[in-house]
């Protein structure tokens, strides 16, 4: 029954999050049924779309995956957008920096210094926490604006000379491999969406089969009988934001390496961080929820983009429609409530039979 709850409360709230959207649609006189129609059609109409839709999903799944770990050790990490941004500057830089390197040691070598950015930018945080129990909130808040500010004058006054964007990286640096864009229509689908499954099948290998999972979970149950137990709360503390920020960083990179294949200035803080975070709490932080629930919002943000086109349709409604689905995510005890009520009443009428 618990199974059941856990996959009928994220089911629940998308339904409940598309109906929401559709009420909202027909109340300003707009057909919803077309529009979700709209929808479809723009993310799985042609292979172009269906590229477009599984690469907005791919750095999602990463980032989601980072904020369930570090979620999982009881630690709220708000700081994926920053992270992210440094994981991007990094593979971005390191592109650029060893153009001329072989391929199969280049790329790697970007995406790993992303990784690596994103995880020193999140370990400051578990640092502070793990040894003084600040609140990784308001750090991880802090450090995004940090990461934001410091990216856009590495960008302007390092990278280039006063210019908003750098050089695009080189063939060797891209994730962008030539049979699938062309299987794609010449969409921007990349290697990413191969490297976000098989994240998906080692973070689930890392949380269900091995000591660090269980030391990770633990600590999120209970520090003080975690310490009482034997296990180095701080060092797990510490460990989970790594692994957390190295995956917002990877995210980061398969922008830079992959999507726009360069960075620019940056007006605000990328949207992938946040997004990350809900496609997470929507997945309920496991791997194998995450990574149909960041499918689902790369087909919203990629089919929105048709609505407007093609059913005069606000984007602002595919806004609205992925708020409400994280809206009921988070009010999700209302519906466990619900779901529990409706289970108890099932059992009477059968004891009263």
């Amino acid at each position: 029954m618990n199974q059941l709850k856990r996959i009928m409360v994220p089911l629940l709230s998308v339904l409940l999050g598309l109906l929401l959207g559709a009420i909202i649609m027909y109340s300003f006189g707009f057909d919803a049924l077309n529009g979700y129609m709209v929808m479809l059609k723009g993310a799985f109409g042609t292979p172009f779309f269906i590229g477009e839709s599984l690469r907005n999903a791919a750095p999602l799944i990463v980032i989601a995956l980072g904020f369930s770990v570090a979620n999982t050790a009881g630690f709220f990490n708000i700081g994926l957008s920053g992270q992210a941004v440094c994981g991007w500057l990094a593979s971005v830089w390191v592109g650029l920096l060893f153009p001329d390197l072989p391929k199969f040691i280049l790329l790697p070598l970007a995406i790993m210094a992303g990784m690596i950015a994103g995880a020193i930018w999140a370990g400051i945080a578990g640092v502070l926490k793990a040894y003084f129990n600040t609140s990784e909130v308001i750090v991880t808040i802090m450090l995004n604006h940090t990461a934001f500010f410091v990216s856009n004058y590495i960008v302007r006054n390092v990278m280039t000379e006063q210019a908003d964007s750098t050089a695009h990286v080189g063939e060797n640096a891209s994730m962008r491999l030539q049979w699938l864009t062309q299987m794609t229509q010449n969409s921007t689908l990349h290697m990413g969406i191969f490297i976000s499954l098989v994240m998906v099948l080692i973070m689930y290998w890392l949380m269900q089969k091995t000591n660090l999972g269980f030391e990770i979970k633990a600590v999120g149950l209970n520090k003080h009988a975690s310490d009482y137990a034997g296990i180095s709360t701080k060092q797990v503390i510490i460990t989970s934001m790594l692994i957390s920020g190295a995956l917002a960083g990877l995210g980061g990179s398969m922008e830079g390496l992959g999507n726009f294949r360069n960075i620019f200035i940056f007006g605000s803080l990328p949207s992938i961080g946040f997004d990350g975070l809900a496609v997470s709490l929507l997945g309920a932080g496991n791997p194998i929820g995450i990574l149909f629930s960041g499918l689902l919002f790369g087909v919203l943000r990629v089919g929105g983009n048709s609505m407007p086109l093609s059913a005069q349709i606000p984007s602002e409604v595919v806004g609205i429609v992925s708020a409400s689905i994280i809206f009921f995510v988070g009010s999700s005890y209302v519906i466990r409530f619900a779901i529990d009520k409706f289970n108890a009443k099932n059992v009477k009428a059968k004891v009263g039979d």
